[in-house]
């Protein structure tokens, strides 16, 4: 069984950091891409903040780039997501999701609010 676990969201001032981590365990093999998305409050779909491939290729949405940073560890199964200069539009539910040769795995999303 796999399982992909999220950690670290929570509230923060605007302006302010946080870090979230990214976890896949159980039988996952040919891990090939790992990401972020979120879905924001009365949005029904997930939107992609950040990609990052086995061969290290990383992908930002516009509205992130600068202020956030992907990183991952393919071996580990593990991808974190650094979220600075926070804005109050950047609050949502934020979704990791691993990509293998034969399946996609999503988490059960944490929650990141930006609010002063």
């Amino acid at each position: 069984q796999v399982k992909v676990v999220e950690s670290g969201g929570g509230l923060v001032q605007p302006g302010g950091s946080l870090r979230l981590s990214c976890a896949a365990s159980g039988s996952i093999f040919s891990v090939n891409f790992m990401g972020w998305y979120r879905q924001p409050p009365g949005k029904q779909e997930r939107e992609l903040v950040a990609a990052i491939s086995s061969g290290g290729s990383t992908n930002y949405a516009t509205s992130v780039k600068g202020r956030f940073t992907i990183s991952g560890d393919f071996a580990k199964k593990t991808v974190d997501l650094k979220l600075d200069s926070l804005t109050p539009e950047d609050t949502a539910v934020y979704y990791c999701k691993v990509d293998s040769d034969w399946n996609d795995y999503w988490g059960q999303g944490t929650q990141v609010t930006v609010s002063s």
